[in-house]
């Protein structure tokens, strides 16, 4: 895992609070997926004032979007993978959420809340399903 800066990684930490273990496992998950990982700590107009970025080879897989005891996943996937995710395992709600999400020239955009191990299953196989090779 790179990082802009390693001091940073405690600040993160101690800023994330209760949502830093989730955070963590959630960056564990999608970089034994794609790996080298960049991570980019963005300002935001959100509550948490930061998004963080997931980015494999210059290729954002996911914002990660903190809040005060959670982590929230925003993913864009295109057109392809929407198709690919449409007929896969994941659950009827994640399923509806991306057809009823409005496709846009870069994807369609879902936003998924992670709280439990469950969640970080369906983290999994979004990422999966957005990095599998045509």
């Amino acid at each position: 895992m790179k990082s802009a800066k390693k001091s940073d990684a405690g600040r993160w930490k101690t800023a994330l609070g209760a949502a830093y273990s989730m955070w963590a496992d959630i960056v564990g998950v999608v970089e034994e997926l794609a790996s080298p990982l960049d991570i980019e700590w963005k300002p935001s107009e959100l509550a948490f004032g930061h998004v963080c970025l997931l980015r494999h080879k210059k290729r954002t897989l996911l914002y990660l979007l903190p809040e005060k005891t959670s982590i929230t996943v925003a993913i864009v996937l295109g057109e392809r993978a929407y198709g690919l995710a449409m007929a896969s395992t994941l659950s009827a709600a994640v399923r509806k959420s991306l057809s009823e999400a409005r496709p846009y020239a870069e994807g369609r955009g879902i936003r998924v809340p992670v709280k439990t191990s469950r969640d970080l299953a369906t983290i999994r196989k979004l990422v999966e399903i957005k990095i599998t090779r045509k």
